[in-house]
């Protein structure tokens, strides 16, 4: 029921169902979010369906909304069908006026309580409805504290909260020029627009976007009869795990406060206890809460983020929802409700997202570093981040941009801040808790946080951080490790993570728990995919690495990757400048065996698993120094004077080198590159097969536009190992296809399958010629373009399903009509990118290729792919399941 009770609204109803004593309440579906935004008026029949159920939650807690003897107070809360913690609003004690709140104070016997919850009504309305900014309330009551000389809220007496109250009324007053309102059902109904308009706010609308979540589904309204966590020292609030969100560890987490409402720990106003206290100081609400966390657990089948309060002793349930949790403890979750039987395979391969696996590659700090700590705080969401700090998140939006790391800086986060958390690599409060904004929203996107700092003091006007001796000023680099909280001065050195060294030979697997974590769901998710994930590597390591990860083969190796360096590019310079044939080939001969030894390195790596070879792609001046020094030296190594070789580089200087004189191209102008290449490959092939090694090369030849060219590059090759084979007297099997990234290519698709043996899909460049956008150029536009709605995505990033994706799909159908067995392939990158391996799953594509550390990202999606749209029965019955292992 979430797509039509959200979230929080159909969890409500399913723990009453399960006799979890929770508020009574009735919810608003989000259908009535979509009509109210469309049409900019409440849908007919709504407000007489809402008195009716308004009359139902009345008979049902014997107390009537707007009552002056015993009123019944309301919460209004949002509740999307997807989790967007604090993005949306919320209003708490509604109902409340002068007259009400004598009711509530004389009923509850504590007058204190009462105007303590006038004030956080007014304070939360004013803002949320009226529009008043909740600094100017923040200021009256932070001068409230000084005057009464007190540190909390909670400290601040009847007689300054009944002052507090008529201070507000009047900051209302002079803000929009009216009273606040004093009718419960125009507050109803000013609370309930007020939700449904904050779907549309800016940290809204960028959380969507970050986590992909479609701007259709509309927010819930859940209207529920306040419970009191404000009415002394027997009552309280919390927030709670049934694991913990940062390491997955089965224990019973959280933190409460007591004598405070919900938004007091969330916002981070006051530093609230552990769970475990609350054992001491309301012991039979903490055991009842104990074996209530349990059953939801076992009930939703998944870790569970529960918010609570106790009044006078009694335990109610405001909320569960799947907790946010750091990619670590996805990992762990997993992996043991497993074992647990709570979850099957499949489950637990859903359970944990391509961006998590992604995370779990990312470095941690160099624990042989010597450096002392400025402060601790709260491991908040695992990792390590090094950045320049920053004060404010439209700064940290602003200089991210810019291309800059930065660590976002502040006394505590709110949802307006969103943007500026997701620009920014960390984020790092002096208040707030484990639950706190900061710490869910960072762990919900995998960023590092530190929160609730004790001894910094962080000044936002001033833009500088003091935590003891130490001062940090705006720009000055900090690092962050959300593994031990600890928060350093300047810009650390990292290590690779525990998943990376393992890979890497560093370490043991025994001594790698999250590692083997990580091998059993990857493991799991190799059995269920039917898309194949190869690697993009150039040299014998990165090979290597691929495989570690799980590559399937290499589905790009670039060979002009191997021109670069020491006298490979000083040779690859003498063949480009060469004024014959003859001097094009001399120069190819010494290429020959250093070429040759690469692949002999790579098919080595990649014994029994196929090696797709890219020919040269570049346009020749990009091998080319253009003037100073460097031109200088090459004219003397080369023998030719400065002019000579200036009139070279000039003649190939290109108006558009991306569609210009660069891939078979080349191959077609000057064979003998094409013929150098090809031997290169076959001899090494040869002299593997020699030694055992089960050897597959696939060459592929770039930037075809016409069945002609290929067939031209391809007769080079096939004479070339014809001659090879022949010569050292035994055969190798090979594949000879191209690379489809160019539009004529794929709706000729049908003709080059006639020659070609395999298609692979250059999407990087099949995007600009599709689009005809510029990779290069077109960044300095892309995010207008992304920010109007235009591109709902970076095509360069996210595949551009519904043009170059029609391409792709139609190029796939026309090639396997003559070509049956044509093998498909992706190479550019966004054969990593979760949603296009999505596409390509769907497309009938047979692998990605992608770089080596996006293996386990592309091997977990399309493991999601596979299972997307499935029941879950017939999920779990694809994958033989069993328990433990």
């Amino acid at each position: 029921m979430k797509a039509v009770l959200g979230g929080k609204g159909a969890n409500l109803a399913e723990m009453t169902n399960l006799g979890v004593p929770v508020p009574p309440g009735f919810t608003i579906a989000c259908q009535a979010c979509i009509d109210y935004l469309r049409d900019g008026a409440v849908p007919d029949g709504l407000r007489q369906e809402v008195a009716q159920h308004l009359a139902r939650l009345e008979a049902s807690s014997g107390r009537r909304l707007g009552d002056p003897e015993d009123p019944l107070l309301v919460s209004v809360r949002s509740g999307a069908p997807v989790s967007m913690p604090g993005m949306m609003e919320t209003i708490l004690n509604l109902g409340l006026n002068d007259r009400t709140v004598q009711g509530l104070a004389r009923n509850s016997g504590n007058a204190r309580f009462a105007f303590d919850s006038y004030r956080r009504f007014l304070q939360m309305y004013g803002d949320v409805v009226l529009g008043v900014p909740a600094q100017r309330f923040e200021q009256l009551l932070g001068a409230k504290r000084l005057t009464e000389a007190v540190e909390t809220d909670a400290e601040l007496s009847e007689g300054a909260l009944r002052t507090l109250v008529e201070e507000y009324k009047s900051l209302v007053r002079h803000a929009i020029g009216r009273d606040f309102p004093m009718d419960p059902a125009e507050q109803l109904w000013g609370a309930i627009e007020a939700v449904w308009r904050s779907w549309t706010l800016k940290k809204a609308v960028d959380y969507r976007r970050v986590h992909a979540i479609p701007e259709t589904l509309g927010t819930a309204v859940n209207v529920v009869a306040m419970v009191f966590g404000n009415m002394g020292e027997d009552s309280g609030t919390g927030v709670a795990f049934t694991r913990d969100p940062s390491t997955g560890e089965r224990r019973f987490y959280g933190e409460f406060l007591v004598n405070a409402q919900g938004e007091d720990v969330v916002a981070g106003i006051r530093t609230p206890l552990r769970i475990e206290e609350m054992a001491e100081r309301l012991p039979e609400a903490y055991a009842e809460l104990l074996d209530t966390q349990q059953r939801l657990e076992a009930h939703f089948r998944d870790m569970q983020d529960i918010e609570f309060t106790v009044e006078r002793g009694k335990l109610y349930l405001l909320q569960t929802r799947t907790g946010k949790r750091a990619p670590t403890a996805a990992l762990r979750v997993a992996d043991e409700m497993v074992r647990e039987g709570l979850i099957d395979r499949a489950e637990a391969v859903r359970r944990v997202t391509p961006t998590q696996m992604d995370q779990l590659l990312h470095p941690v700090i160099d624990s042989t570093v010597r450096a002392t700590p400025i402060a601790t705080g709260l491991p908040a969401s695992p990792g390590a981040a090094a950045g320049r700090a920053v004060f404010d998140p439209d700064t940290a939006e602003r200089r991210g941009a810019a291309g800059e790391a930065v660590i976002l800086v502040r006394e505590e986060t709110t949802p307006e801040d969103f943007h500026g958390m997701v620009a920014a690599r960390a984020i790092l409060t002096a208040r707030g808790g484990m639950t706190s904004h900061a710490a869910v929203v960072a762990r919900g996107m995998g960023k590092c946080a530190v929160v609730g700092v004790k001894g910094i003091h962080v000044d936002a006007d001033r833009r500088r951080l003091t935590a003891g001796d130490a001062s940090i000023a705006e720009g000055d680099w900090i690092t962050l490790d959300g593994g031990s909280g600890n928060v350093y001065a300047g810009d650390l050195p990292t290590v690779p993570s525990e998943i990376v060294r393992v890979v890497g030979g560093q370490l043991m697997p025994d001594r790698a728990p999250v590692f083997r974590a990580f091998s059993r769901v990857l493991g799991w998710a190799d059995e269920v995919r039917t898309l194949g994930v190869r690697a993009n590597a150039d040299t014998p390591r990165d090979a290597r690495m691929a495989r570690a990860f799980g590559a399937e083969g290499i589905g790009l190796c670039r060979t002009e990757h191997m021109f670069f360096e020491g006298e490979r590019i000083t040779a690859m310079r003498e063949m480009i400048v060469a004024r014959d044939e003859g001097g094009r080939r001399r120069a190819l001969a010494r290429l020959l065996p250093m070429q040759r030894s690469d692949f002999e390195g790579i098919f080595e790596a990649m014994a029994g698993l196929p090696v797709t070879v890219r020919l040269l792609d570049p346009p020749l001046h990009e091998f080319l120094p253009h003037g100073g020094e460097e031109s200088k030296l090459l004219a003397r190594t080369l023998g030719m004077g400065r002019d000579e070789l200036h009139r070279i580089v000039d003649d190939l200087r290109e108006a558009n080198p991306m569609l210009g004189h660069r891939g078979c191209r080349l191959g077609v102008t000057y064979p003998e590159i094409t013929e150098m290449q090809a031997r290169a490959i076959f001899e090494a092939a040869v002299r593997c097969s020699r030694r055992g090694i089960d050897v597959r090369p696939e060459i592929m030849i770039p930037l075809v536009a016409t069945v002609r060219e290929f067939e031209h590059q391809a007769a080079i090759i096939r004479k070339v190992a014809d001659d090879v084979m022949g010569a050292m007297g035994e055969a190798v099997p090979y594949l000879v296809g191209t690379m489809i990234e160019l539009p004529r290519a794929a709706l000729t698709a049908d003709e080059i399958a006639r020659s070609a043996e395999f298609f692979s899909f250059g999407t990087n460049d099949l995007t600009q010629t599709v689009l005809g956008l510029s990779r290069d150029d077109a960044g300095r536009f892309l995010g207008a373009y992304i920010e109007k709605g235009i591109f709902a995505d970076d095509p360069f990033q996210v595949l551009d399903e519904p043009g170059v994706g029609k391409i792709v799909r139609r190029a796939v159908f026309d090639g396997r009509s003559t070509r049956p067995d044509l093998k498909v392939g992706v190479c550019g990158e966004h054969g990593g990118e979760p949603r296009s391996v999505r596409f390509f799953h769907r497309s009938g594509v047979d692998y990605v290729s992608c770089s080596p550390y996006r293996v386990p990202v592309a091997r977990l999606a399309a493991a999601h792919a596979a299972l997307q749209g499935e029941d879950d029965s017939e999920a779990a019955g694809a994958l033989s399941v069993r328990r433990g292992d």
